[in-house]
C-alpha cells in the first residue's frame, strides 16, 4: 500500500482529519454493501418462509380436502349419481369367465319428445277390463270402467279411485280416466296381467306434481318385464303424456301432463324408500315436507 495512504489512515484514526474521498470510505462502503445483502436475503428469507407456510397451509387444506374427497367430496362429485355394475362374459370355453365392471351412472336423466317419435294413429279403444291391487295398501279392484252404452261407469272409476287413494293420508281423489283406460290397453297387450299400483293420487306432494293433481301413477304389470311394459306405453302416447322407469324400485311411470306441456321421457335409478327418505330429512332438520320447494322437472 502506497506510503501516502497509510499516513492518510492514520491521520483519519487519530482525528487529525475528516475522511474524505471514495479511497478513504471503500471500507465502510464495502461493509455497508455487504450489510445491505445480508438484508435483503434476512427478507427473502423472510418472505420464502411466508411462502412454505402459505404453501403449507394450503396443502393442508388441499389434503384435508383430498382426504374428504374420498369420502365427502367424492360423495358431492358423486352428488346425483349412482353405481351400476354389471356381469360381462370374458373369454371362452373352459377359459372363459364372468367378470363384474361398475360405473357411476346419472341417477336421472330425461329428455324431451320429438313429434316424429309421438303416436300419431288413433288410439284403438281399450276392453275397458282393468285389475289392480296396491301393495302399499293391501286393497284389490276388478272392474270395467265402461257402462254398456259406452259411457264411463262411475262406479266401477269410483272404486279404482279407492285404491289408487293416498297412501299418507288416505284422501281419496277422482283420477284422470284417462290414466285407467291406458292401464286398460297395457293389460289387453300383457294378457290380462294384474296391475301392482305403487303410487297414485299424493296429497302430501308438492302442487306441481302430477300426482298432486291425480293425473299421474306408478305401476308394474305381475309376470311382465319392466323394459317391455315401458316401450309398449310410449307407443300410446299421442301427446302430452309423461313417462318414467324406474328400474330399482320396478315401476313405471305415466302421468297426463298439464295443458299445453309436451310429452317427456326419464330414467329415474333411485332405490326404493328414496322419497321416504327424502322426506324424513327434512322433517329432522325441521323443515315441512310437501309443497314448499319447486319441483325438479318432469314434475311427477
Amino acid at each position: 500500500m502506497p506510503l501516502r495512504r497509510l499516513l492518510l489512515l492514520g491521520a483519519v484514526a487519530l482525528g487529525v482529519i475528516a475522511p474524505v474521498g471514495p479511497e478513504l470510505t471503500s471500507t465502510p462502503s464495502a461493509e455497508a454493501r455487504t450489510a445491505r445483502p445480508a438484508k435483503a436475503k434476512k427478507g427473502a428469507k423472510a418472505k420464502a418462509g411466508k411462502g412454505r407456510r402459505a404453501g403449507r397451509a394450503t396443502s393442508i387444506r388441499d389434503r384435508g380436502r383430498d382426504e374428504r374427497g374420498g369420502r365427502g367430496s367424492g360423495r358431492r362429485a358423486k352428488r346425483g349419481r349412482v353405481k351400476v355394475c354389471k356381469e360381462t362374459k370374458v373369454g371362452k370355453g373352459r377359459r372363459g369367465r364372468t367378470r363384474r365392471r361398475c360405473s357411476f351412472v346419472k341417477m336421472f336423466s330425461g329428455h324431451g319428445v320429438v313429434a316424429a317419435d309421438l303416436r300419431t294413429a288413433p288410439l284403438d279403444r281399450p276392453s275397458g277390463d282393468v285389475w289392480v291391487y296396491s301393495e302399499n295398501l293391501g286393497d284389490e279392484a276388478r272392474v270395467n270402467i265402461y257402462r254398456p252404452d259406452g259411457a264411463y261407469d262411475e262406479e266401477a272409476l269410483a272404486k279404482l279411485d279407492e285404491v289408487f287413494r293416498c297412501k299418507r293420508t288416505q284422501e281419496v281423489r277422482a283420477m284422470d280416466p284417462r290414466l285407467y283406460e291406458q292401464l286398460s290397453r297395457l293389460q289387453d297387450h300383457f294378457g290380462k296381467a294384474r296391475a301392482t299400483v305403487v303410487s297414485g293420487f299424493r296429497f302430501a306432494e308438492r302442487s306441481s306434481s302430477r300426482h298432486f293433481h291425480a293425473s299421474a301413477i306408478d305401476i308394474r304389470l305381475e309376470g311382465v318385464g319392466l323394459r317391455d311394459m315401458y316401450q309398449y306405453a310410449q307407443s300410446l302416447d299421442g301427446g302430452g303424456m309423461g313417462m318414467g322407469i324406474y328400474p330399482h324400485s320396478n315401476f313405471i311411470h305415466v302421468d297426463y301432463r298439464a295443458p299445453g306441456e309436451p310429452s317427456y321421457r326419464w330414467t329415474d335409478l333411485s332405490g326404493s324408500g328414496s322419497s321416504d327418505r327424502a322426506r324424513r330429512a327434512k322433517a329432522k332438520r325441521g323443515k315441512t315436507p310437501g309443497r314448499t320447494a319447486r319441483a325438479r322437472r318432469p314434475t311427477s
